[in-house]
């Protein structure tokens, strides 16, 4: 299963530790939601996922501030019971009181604090823990952002996508990553593609060996991660096959349940992969804009068509 550990997520997020005495070092995350407890503290128990990381606002101080002490207790004693709950963030700099963070150290639950509104820390941990905890494959080739889209070239071993990386490098397009993508599915309709921390930034290439993409061409040549929109499968030229010249219709590739345009390229000595990454890059984006190339041809060739049968007609 899938986890990040909590010392991750304070380092991360800036979070200030309140309860230091409690060992954190195996305590998990593995749920990418998070729960602010106001109706728990109220008594409510049903449907109460304990796993997710426990968010304390603004209402749910108030609420515990007008509490009587026995009533602290008894709230308290309640929510910080399960074994399962990772810990509990106060936003806004509040503080807990004594009580509350009595009743944490003796269950062991982790009490931190952020500087960040309620609703800011809790649109950035959501959105950082799905990309964290999100379902994640690995698959062999090679991702660039080429003018913002994301373009994963796949292909079979020696084919030459790291070298059309190179190119597109050179051309001032950004590498994410070289032999091995991590594809995570952080939705329904997005794929986020990274590099293994081993081959962070390098390309290797056949007959040079390993190049540090950062080193030679500088910071502005890599991306940590971007979402893949196109893929592009590189293959052998084969002259018995027929090979989409129009692309009237989208062909699709999946991976994890999402599906993603995929365009095959044949190989032949002398094609220029990366201005054919490039061209299939901004043709992507005009679709995505409203434009679509092949189907403004398309409608050409039949208003062509109508015309000289209207000729055809009146020269009878």
């Amino acid at each position: 299963m899938a986890y990040v550990a909590l010392e991750t997520v304070i380092d991360k997020m800036k979070l200030e530790n309140l309860t230091p005495d409690i060992d954190i070092s195996k305590i998990k995350i593995t749920q990418p939601d998070i729960n602010r407890p106001a109706i728990q503290i109220a008594g409510y128990y049903e449907h109460y996922d304990a796993a997710r990381l426990q968010i304390i606002g603004f209402v749910e101080y108030t609420y515990m501030e007008n509490l009587s002490k026995k009533e602290k207790r008894e709230a308290y004693e309640k929510l910080l019971s399960f074994e399962e709950t990772p810990a509990v963030v106060y936003c806004r700099e509040l503080m807990p009181d004594d009580v509350f963070l009595e009743i944490a150290n003796k269950h062991k639950v982790p009490v931190l604090m952020t500087k960040k509104s309620t609703s800011d820390f809790m649109a950035e941990i959501i959105r950082w823990l799905k990309v964290k905890l999100a379902p994640c494959i690995v698959v062999h080739g090679v991702l660039v952002d080429v003018y913002g889209e994301g373009v994963l070239i796949t292909g079979e071993s020696g084919i030459g996508k790291s070298e059309a990386a190179l190119e597109l490098i050179k051309r001032g397009h950004r590498l994410v990553s070289d032999d091995a993508v991590e594809i995570r599915k952080v939705s329904d309709d997005t794929l986020i593609g990274s590099a293994p921390d081993v081959t962070k930034h390098f390309i290797e290439l056949r007959g040079i060996g390993i190049v540090d993409v950062k080193t030679l061409f500088g910071v502005s040549s890599v991306k940590d991660t971007q979402s893949i929109d196109l893929v592009i499968r590189l293959e052998e030229w084969n002259r018995d096959k027929e090979y989409d010249r129009l692309g009237l219709e989208e062909q699709y590739t999946e991976y994890l349940g999402n599906k993603v345009v995929c365009h095959n390229i044949p190989i032949r000595p002398g094609r220029n992969l990366a201005i054919i990454c490039e061209s299939a890059a901004v043709n992507y984006r005009q679709k995505k804009m409203g434009y679509n190339a092949a189907q403004e041809f398309y409608k050409r060739i039949q208003e062509n068509f109508a015309k000289k049968r209207e000729e055809d007609e009146k020269n009878g």
